[in-house]
């Protein structure tokens, strides 16, 4: 059985006042909900802040993005490697404005999900079609693309030790939310392309959805087989919108 996951992507956004009140506001709801996992990815600057506010609750730690090398001459990056002293759990790899503004690749998105599991780290692969590859009904022709670049490189079994998020892209930030049903018939195919490759790991990978998730389009989400959660954008910084999302997965 899959557990229900509650992600919150805070993007670029945030203050030391706001990491302790959010937090603070979540721990409740996160605690109540007993069968549902809950995960705040905030950004770098405050990881060290959020694991000393996180300590003692249900809520894991998640970063937004890892660079392919431990250490080194890689001015601005960040290190898998030094995310495991903040108590990170899960790290977003491919999200689709790491593809788009920095032109991340599906071969490099694939190198970062290798680094950051090479440090016993979960990725959470994000993959999703634009609003052109959408209307041009190329959505499982994109997804099953960017999914095939991390199965070659890095097998599929490596997914049993991944999550996997579907975020369309024309549903990012616009406010526009794909209905459950057509949220659902992605999750499936998803899931039946990679049960031909092996049964066991389609069954238990846990796909998300991402795109303007809200309190009240959560419940009908996740209502659906094969949507085992929500990566959650903005209404991941407001507590009481992503408590509501979080009690929807109960």
């Amino acid at each position: 059985m899959r557990q229900t996951l509650v992600m919150g992507n805070w993007k670029l956004n945030g203050s030391k006042t706001m990491v302790r009140e959010l937090i603070s506001a979540l721990k409740v709801p996160a605690a109540e909900a007993a069968n549902v996992a809950v995960a705040v990815c905030p950004p770098v600057l405050f990881l060290g802040q959020a694991e000393a506010e996180l300590a003692g609750s249900r809520i894991a730690l998640g970063a937004q993005d890892a660079d392919v090398h431990t250490e080194g001459a890689f001015t601005g990056e960040n290190s898998p490697a030094m995310y495991q002293e903040f108590g990170v759990k899960y790290v977003l790899v491919g999200h689709s404005e790491r593809r788009t503004l920095h032109g991340e690749t599906d071969a490099v998105v694939a190198a970062k999900f290798a680094a950051v599991q090479q440090q016993q780290l979960v990725p959470v692969l994000c993959i999703g079609e634009t609003l052109e590859q959408f209307e041009a009904g190329e959505t499982q022709t994109v997804v099953e693309r960017q999914l095939q670049a991390v199965i070659d490189a890095c097998g599929i079994e490596s997914l049993q030790h991944a999550v996997i998020a579907y975020e369309p892209v024309w549903a990012i930030g616009t406010g526009k939310t794909a209905t459950p049903e057509i949220a659902q018939g992605v999750h499936g195919a998803i899931r039946a392309f990679l049960a031909q490759q092996n049964a066991e790991v389609a069954a238990g990978v846990q796909i998300l959805y991402g795109g303007s998730v809200k309190g009240d389009s959560a419940a009908g989400l996740f209502a659906m087989a094969d949507i085992d959660g929500a990566l959650v954008g903005g209404a991941a910084l407001k507590a009481d919108e992503f408590a509501a999302i979080i009690r929807a997965g109960t």
